[in-house]
């Protein structure tokens, strides 16, 4: 077991030196050279013109002999699909790198840490962490997961589990057993508690769960919600005095900013929240909700049906599920906070107003307890993994890229079925303490 911990901890060797993966850089700069290379005769063309007239039949056929080869090339990884609206489809309409070209125009909001931390780990270990992680996966007893985890958010549970090596773990919402599952396999032997309305040993009547032995269930009649819990004396039971050595897993869509006020009150430091939506988004108020603030990079946004952000967030939506357009951000009084001025809580049950000033109000609350926040990169990009859901202009730069062929198969990744990574919701790993 330490043998394994260990080797999450080392730095993995470079993978981006393998043939693969040259070959796969070496594609790019070729397409660069000869687009270079055709803009530039194009220009000189242009000029020739004023002295042959007949220029254009041989500037077609130059620019066919030099365009050809580079248009085909991208393609060749790519899997066709008669999806009008599929990552072929997708590509064509943005180009290849065109998939996140609009990241700039409307950004990813990112809540601000008091001190400027940020985790301790690297890419490096992602992808460590990547390889060992698809054969476990492979195992899940729970093959078809639906309205559960996908596999981008089971690998982020796992590896930051794996990681911090906590002395117990909590985990809010459980469904059939999934995420307990998951958190077995980064900790063996450490004890868990789990907290939901419905034990998971009630679906095995209807087909696979997973009920583990070595977990203490608040569930079915003996249901506490988590900030009802007398986590005092719960914590003496187990014998866990330091509770930085304690890792909470919320999978429960309540509102985050009621349960990071929970969690601090009870003393804890380390959270993951699994669904923590994009802005016009979900069925209750999340931490990137809360810190989409016109004062951080891709924070903010315009209700105006001719502005830039509307037509971009317009041509998004017709590629991507989970984008939201204009119309679906914005209130009929203009609020675009939260989802359309609202807090949402318990499963979209309740719906608080909220006024712009409750809003940053929040977010400066957060921004006061927060050390860190890291969210969970989407495994690798949607030219590889075929997503069709999240809207990659409003995430973070993939763990693998799109262009990386090589490395997706090697890892493994290209042995799993396209719908275990269309569940992607932004996952983020928090550490809080306060003021």
């Amino acid at each position: 077991m330490l043998e394994r911990v260990l080797s999450m901890r080392r730095a993995a060797p470079h993978t981006g030196d393998s043939d693969a993966d040259a070959a796969d850089e070496s594609k790019t700069r070729k397409q660069n050279h000869v687009s270079i290379l055709t803009a530039r005769f194009v220009n000189h063309a242009t000029k020739f013109n004023h002295f042959c007239p007949s220029w254009p039949w041989l500037l077609l056929l130059l620019v066919l002999f030099f365009l050809i080869p580079s248009l085909v090339q991208p393609f060749r990884s790519l899997i066709c699909v008669a999806n009008p609206y599929g990552a072929v489809s997708r590509a064509h309409f943005f180009g290849f790198d065109g998939l996140e070209s609009d990241f700039g125009s409307l950004g990813v909001p990112w809540c601000r840490s008091k001190h400027g931390k940020t985790v301790e780990w690297t890419s490096k270990d992602l992808l460590k962490g990547l390889e060992e992680f698809v054969p476990i996966y492979e195992t899940r007893p729970i093959k078809n997961n639906m309205y559960g985890m996908g596999f981008d958010h089971s690998f982020g549970l796992w590896f930051v589990a794996r990681w911090l090596q906590p002395d117990l773990m909590i985990e809010s919402g459980a469904f059939k057993g999934h995420s307990t599952w998951v958190l077995r396999q980064a900790m063996p032997d450490t004890p868990i508690i789990s907290l939901t309305p419905r034990h998971p040993e009630k679906y095995l009547k209807k087909g696979p769960a997973y009920v583990d032995a070595n977990c203490t269930y608040f569930a079915g009649k003996d249901f506490i919600d988590f900030g009802s819990v007398d986590w005092t004396t719960v914590m003496k039971k187990h014998k866990v005095t330091d509770l930085s050595r304690v890792l909470i897993f919320f999978d429960d869509h309540q509102n985050e900013l009621k349960r990071i006020k929970q969690a601090l009150k009870a003393g804890f430091r380390h959270l993951v929240f699994e669904d923590n939506y994009d802005t016009g988004t979900g069925d209750h108020y999340s931490l990137r909700q809360i810190c989409d603030q016109f004062y951080i990079s891709g924070g903010g946004h315009s209700c105006f049906r001719d502005s830039d952000e509307a037509r971009i967030r317009s041509r998004r939506k017709k590629f991507w599920e989970k984008a939201v357009d204009t119309d679906e951000l914005c209130s009929p009084g203009d609020a675009w906070w939260g989802v359309r001025g609202y807090a949402r809580d318990n499963f979209n049950h309740t719906n608080q107003p909220i006024s712009l000033t409750e809003h940053f109000e929040n977010s400066r609350f957060v921004e006061s307890i927060l050390d860190v926040y890291w969210e969970l990169p989407p495994v690798a990009g949607p030219s590889l993994t075929h997503q069709s859901r999240y809207d990659p202009a409003r995430t973070v730069t993939p763990i693998v890229e799109d262009g990386r062929y090589g490395l997706f198969q090697r890892l493994g990744l290209g042995r799993l079925d396209n719908s275990v990574f269309n569940g992607y919701t932004q996952m983020v790993y928090l550490q809080i303490s306060e003021h």
